[in-house]
């Protein structure tokens, strides 16, 4: 059942004028209006660059904050310049507006970074035991937030960090640009993030979130500067959007391990669509912490150049949870090492606690109509032989070299292949359960 606030998205969608293509947040999200409206440059802010504006940014939130009756809520505008700052917090019924030419950009003084408790669906620091750096952007509890403006920049200047990172000398797990928890309504738009020091946009625990128009961009080299990761949220659109980043472009994840399990909050009804991007690991991902469950994920009209993968499904043993009706149709890759992946034995541990014997179940995950040059290899597709991967559908799956493409390579998976090319393994092209790959 749609949400008031997606129906309401239907219905702008409906009322303006012909759009030629489908749209889960209507025409791009233009800025909200406002009833009240402020500049950082009004709390002692300054955009030369040098000025640490922390303090500033903390002083106009608050003041929003205890604007909260005002109609509308409030839009604090960002002017031309660079911001520089350390993390800070956003507030309910706000817009952070940036304006054209307008650059936030993180401090590089790592002591600046406050750390907050690990996430709850995982226990400790992705990276590292304890807790984690705060985010650039960071909101909590949140309703009705929008991030937007003239295509303004969030700069993570994230290079000091993965230095650190590179050297092993970390003492807690980086941050990222911009983590919304525990939020409903919101809409990132028409921003650029740039250089996160860690994964860069991470709505976790979230719902009635639209993610349009952005552009994510980190060298390929720099370490899991994730473009999107969708975590424990439902309801959730992205959409119109370029990442070249230096791991998964978007990855959709609900937790790992026994304290996704625990925590039990699933990621659900995901649409994705009309991404353009590169980097060395996947376009389109679901995992690999995947232990609260992942379901109802639709996504359409990806077109990814020079990957490592271009589809990657990803659990293991010990995650327990689900990973059930994906669909990904209309897909163009222009290199890529393997075309697809599914496979159960990707991803580490929290750590010792967690029960080997708790599998994941993978079930009824369609790929259709993919046209794919230069690839290396076709697929893996490797299941887990007490939880065997079902109801695998590929179709019109085409995937070419200019030398020999290297085969499909299966196991313990169970589905159906229909005008695959090259030709599908065994485990898929023999079965006689094709009912649902047609329909």
């Amino acid at each position: 059942m749609p949400t008031p606030w997606l129906l309401a998205a239907a219905v702008l969608l409906l009322l303006s004028p012909a759009v030629a293509q489908e749209t889960c947040s209507g025409v791009a999200p233009p800025p909200p209006r406002r009833g009240a409206w402020m500049s950082v440059a009004s709390f002692g802010g300054r955009g030369d660059g040098q000025t640490l504006n922390t303090p500033a940014f903390a002083r106009a939130v608050a003041r929003i904050e205890r604007r909260r009756g005002a109609r509308g809520g409030t839009l604090l505008y960002v002017p031309p310049g660079v911001w520089l700052t350390g993390p800070f917090n956003l507030t309910s019924h706000m817009t952070l507006f940036l304006a054209r030419g307008a650059v936030i950009r993180a401090t590089q003084d790592t002591s600046s970074w406050p750390l907050v408790d690990p996430l709850p669906s995982y226990g400790r620091g992705r990276e590292l035991p304890g807790g984690r750096y705060m985010s650039l952007i960071h909101g909590n509890g949140l309703q009705d937030v929008f991030i937007t403006g003239e295509n303004g920049t969030i700069d993570g200047q994230g290079s000091v960090w993965w230095d650190m990172w590179k050297k092993r000398t970390l003492p807690f797990t980086r941050p990222h640009l911009l983590e919304l928890m525990y939020s409903t309504d919101v809409i990132v738009s028409n921003v650029v993030f740039q250089d996160s020091p860690f994964w860069n946009i991470h709505p976790v625990y979230c719902s009635n979130v639209v993610i349009a128009n952005v552009t994510v961009l980190a060298p390929h080299d720099s370490p899991n500067t994730d473009g999107i990761d969708i975590d424990s949220s439902n309801n959730v659109c992205i959409e119109d959007s370029y990442i070249s980043a230096g791991d998964d472009l978007i990855s959709v994840k609900s937790g790992w391990d026994e304290y996704g399990i625990a925590f039990g909050r699933s990621s659900s009804g995901i649409t994705i669509r009309r991404i353009t991007g590169s980097g060395p690991f996947a376009g389109f991902a679901v995992g690999s912490e995947t232990s609260g469950g992942v379901e109802n994920v639709l996504v359409e009209h990806l077109n990814f150049f020079s990957m490592g993968v271009g589809i990657h499904i990803k659990t293991n043993s010990g995650r327990g949870g689900f990973i059930r009706n994906i669909t990904v149709s209309e897909v163009t890759l222009n290199g890529a090492r393997y075309g697809l992946r599914i496979a159960g034995d990707v991803g580490g541990h929290p750590d010792t606690s967690y029960n080997p014997n708790v599998l994941p179940v993978v079930d009824s995950v369609t790929i259709k109509n993919v046209w794919g040059q230069n690839i290396r290899q076709a697929g893996l597709i490797r299941g887990i032989r007490n939880s065997v991967f079902s109801r695998l559908c590929l179709s019109n799956v085409k995937l070419f070299s200019s030398a020999s493409i290297g085969p499909w390579k299966c196991r313990d998976v169970s589905g159906g292949a229909l005008d695959v090319q090259p030709s599908p393994c065994t485990e898929l092209a023999s079965t006689s359960e094709t009912g649902f790959c047609t329909t």
